[in-house]
C-alpha cells in the first residue's frame, strides 16, 4: 500500500467518524462543558467584583470549582471526553474540512482557525484530565512564568509582543462575529427561528462582544509586558478581569463583562442543542 492509498483510507476513516451519531453526542457534551466553564468564570468574576478574591476567573479556576462538587471527579472525566471530541472535530476540519469553500486563502484561514481551536480545546481537556487524575489545576505556573520563559529566548520580547497582537486580532474577530451575528451559522435552522432564535442571537451577540473586550485587555497586558520587558505585567483572563476592576468604575465594568461571559455560556447551550456541523 502506497502513501496515497494510506492517506485516502485515513481520510475515509476520518469522514466516517465525523458522520457518527455518537461523535455528535460527544461533541455536544464538550460544547456544554465549554458553556458551563464560561458560566463559572462569570460567577467568579461577579464574586471578584464584590470583593471575594478566593476564586480564579480562568478556565483552570472554573474547572477546579466544578471538580469540588460531590460528583466532581466523574464530571471531570465527562468533560475530558467532551473536550477530546471537540479536538477531534476541529482537527478533522483542519485537515479535510471546508471542502465546499473555494480553493485559496479563505479555506486556508478557516482550516488554520480550526487547528487553533483544536489547540484551545486540547488545553482545556488536558486541564480537566489532570484534575480528574487528582493532579490539581493544570495551570502550569501561570501566564507570567510562561512569558518569562519566552522572553529568555532570542527575540523573546518580540514574540511576546506578537502574541499580544495575535490575541488582540482574535478579540477583534470575536467582536466582529458578535456584531455581525455570523456566529449564528453554528446553529441549525430550528435554532435560528422564532422567539428562541431571537434569544440565542442576544446571548451570542453579547457573549462574543464581551469575550472580545476581555481579550483586548489580555492583549494589552502582553504588549505592556513586552514593552516594559517585565513578564510579571502579562496575564491571562483572571489578571485581565482584575485589571478591569482596578480602573475607575471598575466594579460596574466587571459586572457587565461577567454578564457578557455568562451570556456566551448560555449561547453554548443553544449551540449544543442546535449543533450544525
Amino acid at each position: 500500500m502506497n502513501a496515497g492509498q494510506m492517506a485516502a483510507q485515513a481520510q475515509q476513516a476520518g469522514r466516517r467518524a465525523d458522520n457518527s451519531e455518537w461523535f455528535d453526542r460527544a461533541i455536544k457534551v464538550g460544547i456544554i462543558a465549554y458553556g458551563v466553564v464560561h458560566l463559572i468564570i462569570a460567577w467568579i468574576a461577579i464574586q471578584l467584583a464584590f470583593g471575594d478574591r478566593e476564586g480564579k476567573a480562568s478556565t483552570d479556576g472554573a474547572l477546579s470549582q466544578l471538580a469540588q462538587n460531590p460528583v466532581g471527579g466523574f464530571l471531570m472525566w465527562v468533560v475530558t471526553v467532551g473536550f477530546a471530541a471537540l479536538v477531534l472535530w476541529k482537527l478533522t476540519d483542519a485537515i479535510w474540512g471546508y471542502r465546499d469553500e473555494e480553493e485559496g486563502r479563505k479555506r486556508t484561514f478557516k482550516r488554520l482557525g480550526s487547528g487553533l481551536k483544536a489547540v484551545l480545546y486540547g488545553a482545556l481537556g488536558l486541564s480537566a484530565l489532570k484534575i480528574a487524575m487528582g493532579g490539581g489545576s493544570g495551570g502550569g505556573g501561570g501566564t507570567d512564568t510562561m512569558t518569562a520563559k519566552v522572553m529568555q529566548m532570542p527575540g523573546g520580547q518580540l514574540l511576546v509582543g506578537l502574541a499580544g497582537v495575535a490575541v488582540f486580532a482574535y478579540g477583534a474577530r470575536l467582536i466582529y462575529r458578535g456584531l455581525s451575528e455570523k456566529f449564528m451559522d453554528k446553529l441549525d435552522a430550528r435554532g435560528q427561528a422564532g422567539n428562541s432564535g431571537k434569544a440565542f442571537v442576544t446571548f451570542g451577540k453579547v457573549g462574543y462582544v464581551a469575550k472580545g473586550i476581555a481579550l483586548f485587555v489580555v492583549a494589552g497586558l502582553f504588549i505592556w509586558a513586552a514593552v516594559a520587558q517585565d513578564p510579571k505585567k502579562s496575564g491571562g483572563l483572571d489578571q485581565a478581569l482584575q485589571t478591569v476592576l482596578e480602573q475607575p468604575f471598575g466594579v460596574p465594568m466587571l459586572l457587565v463583562l461577567a454578564a457578557g461571559i455568562g451570556c456566551y455560556g448560555l449561547f453554548a447551550f443553544a449551540w449544543a442543542r442546535h449543533l450544525d456541523r
